[in-house]
């Protein structure tokens, strides 16, 4: 089975033009557009399930669904012709102002069905330009945008900049900031069946995989994890002294942009070596949201946050193939050898109370998403022959027979992606 998509990839460009006024302006359509489309969403009420309820008790509730304006005379017509009578610039800003108003509302009804988002509209706060490909020319890596027809345009020359060389495809929409601009080059690749599949179940301070030609694969999160901490105790230190003293409160606004930067180094650093180490490999991840993970515990809630599952997710989307989502539902509870579901493990060691298995509870989950991936039911002798090479609770072995015996499909797991066999 085979395709073809799009590979999608961004630069960024300085610049020193004065562009604060038209960006305003164009803050001001984009929210005047937001304004026009929610007056004219239809709310339908309808029955559902509330997402946060009393655990055990079964109930509906009445839900208000928004309905997006999609008639073609208001969106190409009506609305346009309003949002034209004020703006003083190209007129096509305008039809990328309603495309991206659209954009950030269908984004809103989204996150207001998954109950993330309330009844409040949205708003608009950043100062940027979404660029549509009729208001620029890019010939020979020199680039004019047009701000005002045949009056007033923006000029780069990209001839010389780090990217140009590299990149690859056909120019889509820019983005212009007060202090930057975005190019995207749109690449079709052809889309092929992956020669393998990794399932990885994401942890507090690993990702853990398995595979039956590799065996237990972890990759180690605790440097991302380390970085977080430090900043936090950074922050709190900071937080004390600033409010003594006001004006440190901008330094902390510093330690969190440094926080941010240091973490996605770490993790495209990450993701690079995993998209290296595992050519032709499609990635799957369990459906994990962190907003429901949260209770009340705010030593649990800290320890959560800190963990950055999306943001390697999303960065090997693009560097790698990442497949659809996995249900994460009892893939700790229960027992990859029989199947039988147990209580949630307390500490590092999985038991079984069926089939009396111990095995490490993150490559007991790992069994068990690859199973979930694969479509496979549980079954102990698969396991007993695949999985039952590794000294699975990393004790020495007992000599009980029934123990799994070492083999050699397995893997040591380490403090890296890790891919040496055991002899």
């Amino acid at each position: 089975m085979s395709g073809s998509s799009y590979r999608v990839r961004a630069y960024s460009v300085r610049h020193e033009y004065d562009v604060t006024e038209f960006l305003e302006a164009y803050r001001s359509l984009l929210q005047s557009a937001v304004d026009e489309i929610w007056a004219r969403i239809r709310w339908i009420e309808k029955p559902a399930e509330p997402k946060h309820g009393v655990p055990g008790v079964r109930y509906t509730a009445r839900r208000l669904i928004p309905i997006l304006p999609k008639d073609g005379s208001f969106k190409h017509h009506e609305l346009r012709e309003k949002l034209k009578e004020a703006w003083p610039h190209a007129v096509h800003y305008v039809d990328s102002a309603i495309k991206l108003a659209y954009s950030i509302l269908r984004s809103w009804r989204r996150n207001y069905l998954k109950g993330d988002r309330g009844r409040e509209k949205p708003r608009v706060r950043r100062r940027f330009a979404r660029v549509k490909e009729t208001l620029y020319v890019l010939r020979d890596g020199r680039l004019r945008i047009t701000l005002d027809a045949r009056e007033r345009y923006l000029e780069f020359d990209l001839r010389n900049a780090w990217f140009w060389k590299r990149a690859k495809g056909e120019p889509g929409e820019l983005i212009v900031r007060e202090d930057s601009l975005i190019l995207t080059f749109r690449e079709i690749c052809n889309k092929e069946e992956p020669a393998k599949r990794l399932a990885w179940d994401s942890n507090e301070a690993s990702l853990d995989a398995f595979d039956p030609e590799l065996g237990w694969v972890r990759v180690d999160l605790r440097g991302l994890y380390h970085i977080h901490r430090v900043y936090e105790q950074k922050r709190r230190r900071l937080q004390e002294l600033a409010s003594r003293k006001p004006s440190l409160r901008g330094v902390l606004g510093k330690y969190a942009d440094r926080e941010r930067n240091r973490v996605m180094d770490a993790a495209h650093k990450l993701t690079t070596e995993l998209a290296r180490r595992f050519p032709e490999t499609e990635h799957r991840f369990e459906r994990l949201e962190k907003g429901e993970m949260f209770n009340g515990g705010r030593a649990h809630n800290r320890r959560l946050a800190k963990a950055d599952w999306s943001m390697v997710r999303s960065m090997l989307a693009y560097k790698a193939g990442v497949g659809e989502p996995l249900d994460p539902r009892n893939s700790t509870r229960r027992c990859s050898r029989c199947g039988g579901m147990n209580k949630a493990p307390k500490g590092a060691v999985f038991e079984c109370g069926s089939c009396g298995l111990r095995v490490d509870r993150q490559l007991n989950a790992a069994v068990n998403l690859y199973l979930q991936m694969e479509g496979l039911p549980h079954d102990p002798r698969w396991f007993d022959r695949v999985v039952g090479g590794f000294a699975l609770t990393g004790e020495e072995r007992d000599g009980n027979p029934d123990e799994p015996s070492r083999g050699s499909s397995v893997v040591i797991p380490q403090s890296c992606v890790c891919r040496s066999k055991t002899t």
